[in-house]
């Protein structure tokens, strides 16, 4: 009898995840791509966790280390996560996990849709848009507001702890060093905070908007201009004219530039910056290859204070 359920519920899930990549096939006709494979070592035996996006996947990696066999799927620095189509590959990493962090806001609905197909009573789910009370139509760049990484941190540990109670030690070990290297991205976020709160700035598109109010810059950028880049549509002209006069006029100390998602336009845009001769900054949506999530942002901090004071 256990032997025909296995068989009833193995066959259930292989069309689960045929339908799911035919779906996906045909909403964009992308190409399938090889199987997912987790993003860090771990230990055999490690319970399947999933960060959709590789920062908050970094967030499981800092807590459970080897403990944790994380998958995640919005990773690779020279694409656009707005084009990310799920496949086969990540229904079944889906299927299998225990713990998933998502962003919401539209940012990975795909996941939404993953949930969905393979519903567990066994599975704990962090929405980060829930978690930190973000309304719909808030900038989804969520993880670039200082506050917010260390409630995901500290909502993961305890879903670990819960989860594996036996390893609850080392959960609690990983929060408290995550919590030590944020310290450092808090202390430069302070210090930008004390030296250039109301500095005039310019962005392609808000990516790191909540973390220039905790700093305190003033975007002058107008908002039709960076609402239609986010969206992927061509801004007003009038927008894009005021956007390239603050550069030419240097109204603005700094051109934050989104190096993840190149446009003619914000190519066009960050030539005039440079031709104007304001510092250019580029910021990404994910984190670069073989790095922290706290390096990753000192270093984008480091890069506009230097910005800043030139």
């Amino acid at each position: 009898m256990n032997f025909a359920r296995d068989l009833r519920m193995t066959a259930a899930r292989s069309l689960l995840v045929g339908a799911l990549l035919l779906a996906a096939s045909c909403a964009g006709g992308a190409v399938v791509k090889p199987g997912v494979q987790p993003a860090y070592p771990s230990d055999p035996g490690a319970l399947t966790v999933v960060g959709a996006e590789n920062f908050y996947a970094d967030v499981l990696h800092q807590i459970g280390g080897g403990k944790v066999k994380v998958y995640s799927f919005l990773s690779d620095p020279n694409a656009d996560p707005h084009q990310y189509e799920s496949n086969a590959a990540d229904a079944r990493a889906v299927a299998d996990a225990r713990l998933v962090i998502e962003n919401g806001l539209g940012y990975d609905a795909f996941m939404d849709r993953l949930l969905k197909a393979s519903p567990s009573s066994n599975r704990v789910v962090i929405n980060v848009q829930s978690l930190a009370g973000a309304e719909n139509g808030s900038n989804a760049h969520l993880w670039y507001d200082p506050t917010v990484m260390p409630r995901v941190a500290a909502a993961a540990a305890a879903a670990l702890e819960r989860l594996d109670p036996t390893h609850s030690d080392l959960y609690t070990t990983g929060l408290a060093a995550f919590n030590s290297r944020e310290r450092a991205v808090d202390d430069e976020v302070a210090a930008l905070k004390a030296r250039y709160a109301g500095a005039p700035i310019a962005f392609t598109e808000p990516v790191a908007g909540y973390l220039a109010g905790a700093i305190g810059l003033s975007v002058k950028s107008p908002m039709e201009f960076m609402k239609a880049v986010e969206e992927g549509n061509d801004p007003p002209s009038a927008a894009v004219a005021e956007e390239e006069n603050l550069l030419r006029n240097h109204e603005v100390k700094v051109l934050l530039y989104n190096s993840q998602t190149v446009t003619k336009l914000t190519a066009q845009v960050k030539d005039v910056a440079t031709a104007s001769h304001v510092p250019v900054v580029g910021v990404s949506e994910t984190e670069p290859p073989g790095t922290t999530f706290q390096d990753w942002q000192l270093a984008q901090l480091k890069a506009l204070e230097a910005a800043l004071s030139s």
